[in-house]
């Protein structure tokens, strides 16, 4: 595997990557996270992956040239509240879910904490879903990130889309 820069190329294949974990999650019946419509039909979402890519954040994961993971850092945005130090913040971590179990959520954490590293930069933090049964801030937890502040972003005509900010210190 490798992880490279990603660039203005990679929006598609980062979509399709989101596309294929709405798809999973719908097919889980989990729909509260992401909804069921494809990241690729929404504008909004294709100008933030746009944005990561311009902005310098966004990493591509590679397995024999075929992008199975995306991770995009940069600032923190609200409601997610400002860090108090410096901070390496992971704004996106996507995998491929046919790939599911081969680690490579932890392969793109690692590179983010190399990130922070290389930077000396002592903190990486990141915001999840937290809703349904916790599963996502779970996930976290085994990679050994630790609950910071929760938090609730409105919506409208939708219920309220709970949110947990983590933290890991290197």
């Amino acid at each position: 595997m490798k992880i490279r820069p990603g660039g203005a190329d990679d929006v598609p294949a980062v979509l399709a990557l989101l596309d294929g974990a709405t798809e999973w999650l719908v097919a889980q019946g989990r729909t509260d996270q992401w909804g069921t419509q494809p990241h690729s039909t929404s504008p909004w979402r294709t100008a933030q992956i746009s944005g990561y890519a311009a902005e310098g954040g966004l990493w591509i994961a590679e397995d024999d040239g075929r992008p199975v993971g995306a991770l995009a850092i940069g600032d923190a945005k609200p409601p997610v509240p400002p860090a108090a130090e410096p901070e390496i913040f992971v704004r996106l971590l996507v995998t491929d879910r046919t790939l599911t179990g081969q680690g490579l959520g932890r392969v793109l954490l690692d590179h983010a904490r190399q990130l922070a590293r290389d930077a000396g930069i002592s903190v990486v933090r990141l915001d999840c879903f937290a809703g349904n049964d916790g599963a996502l801030i779970q996930y976290y937890e085994s990679q050994g990130f630790t609950r910071d502040v929760p938090f609730s972003v409105q919506r409208e005509n939708a219920p309220d889309w709970p949110g947990q900010v983590l933290v890991q210190r290197l």
